[in-house]
């Protein structure tokens, strides 16, 4: 399974992070009010391990509606560019910077 996000090619939407691999990379939080709506972005970060952060996220509170992720896997100094281009082009609700 896989999406486009802006120019990123991830792996996802899942409904649960357990699919996601304990890798480095960005994660992308998307929402949507019911199967026939969009997905939109809801937040945007980087992490060593995705799946550790997105289980245990202090941020989750702010994500609402039906919830899916995704991954784009990268090394440490990759993600942190991917996360900042994605964040600049979303502009998401959650996690502002």
């Amino acid at each position: 399974m896989s999406i486009n996000i802006g120019s990123y090619h991830a792996e996802g939407p899942f409904g649960n992070e357990n699919n996601l691999q304990a890798r480095s990379g960005v994660y992308v939080i998307l929402g949507r009010h019911s199967t026939a709506s969009t997905w939109n972005v809801v937040d945007v970060g980087e992490s060593q391990n995705i799946r550790e952060r997105v289980s245990n996220h202090d941020r989750a509170p702010c994500w609402c509606g039906q919830l899916s992720v995704a991954a784009i896997y990268a090394d440490a100094h990759n993600r942190m560019l991917i996360e900042r281009q994605l964040r600049a082009e979303f502009n998401p609700p959650c996690g502002l910077i």
